[in-house]
């Protein structure tokens, strides 16, 4: 679940922010653990819609409390999709190296976040390049990364939460969406421009290389497709969804059941509207099952 900003703007380091990657293409979903460093420090929250617990090295107090203060505003947002679970740890990074070590991944620069089921890794929004981060920078990116979490829990426990087979398109454009972070990526324009330059591109159910060399592209592929989704079906279609899997069904099956489509269809819809520019006529295409 990584986040890239656009045009070298957004939220710490040389002005490039990411959280987390993706199933397959990295390890948004993976179930491979993170070597989990020695935090000393900890603060507990307890929330009617989530438990947390914060951890961090006692040199990053200051840190610590901006993250809490982000939780704090992030949970009436979060509270549209349901409540948490289960309680997320959230661990406070001393700098990149560190999240890096934590999460076992290197020369991801951009990095700043890393975020599963049920605990976030967050290097410490003072270390965000030399000016550090901002508030709002700090508020949107744990938005964005406990939609992850949220989305998770609400579909799956903690075993089977990285096998329901969830698109990046979803997961990525359900945290972006939440955290209101289109105007970080690519528009719909651009998108449709893409298609006419590359007409085979089917950017996504296949993002591919784009993840790794155009990121902003493939976010706001996903931003875009979900907005569709749910200026479509509404968001009591997603909670549905999310409902379904939770009780046993794959995403395949659970978008099915509470969208009435599946998946390739909704996706070939959402590629139409772009290729077409339906966005031009401030109207989306007619769903599925009605009459074109």
């Amino acid at each position: 679940m990584r986040t890239v900003m656009r045009n070298g703007s957004g939220q710490g380091g040389a002005g490039v922010v990411a959280v987390l990657a993706l199933a397959l293409l990295s390890g948004c979903a993976t179930r491979r653990r993170a070597a989990e460093p020695a935090l000393s420090a900890s603060v507990e929250l307890a929330r009617p819609s989530g438990q947390f617990l914060i951890e961090y090295d006692p040199a990053d107090a200051r840190d610590a409390a901006r993250v809490q203060q982000a939780v704090e505003q992030a949970l009436p947002r979060l509270a549209r999709w349901g409540a948490l679970r289960e309680t997320v740890s959230i661990k406070v990074m001393p700098d990149h190296e560190s999240l890096e070590n934590a999460v076992q991944q290197r020369g991801m620069g951009w990095l700043r976040a890393w975020g599963r089921y049920d605990d976030v890794f967050v290097q410490a929004p003072s270390t965000w390049g030399v000016a550090g981060a901002t508030q709002p920078q700090i508020n949107e990116l744990l938005l964005h990364e406990l939609t992850h979490s949220l989305m998770y829990q609400l579909a799956s426990d903690r075993l089977g939460w990285s096998r329901k087979q969830i698109p990046l398109w979803f997961r990525e454009g359900m945290a972006s969406y939440t955290a209101e972070q289109s105007y970080r990526w690519v528009s719909l324009e651009e998108i449709a421009r893409h298609f006419e330059r590359v007409p085979d591109s089917d950017p996504v159910r296949s993002p591919g290389e784009l993840y790794r060399d155009d990121s902003n592209f493939i976010y706001g592929v996903a931003h875009h497709a979900f907005s569709f989704l749910v200026r479509r079906y509404g968001e009591d279609a997603v909670r549905a969804l999310l409902g379904e899997m939770y009780e046993g069904k794959s995403f395949p099956e659970a978008f099915q059941s509470a969208i009435g489509v599946p998946p390739d269809t909704f996706v070939s819809d959402f590629t139409r509207y772009v290729r077409w520019r339906g966005f031009r006529s401030g109207r989306t295409l007619p769903r599925a099952n009605e009459p074109r």
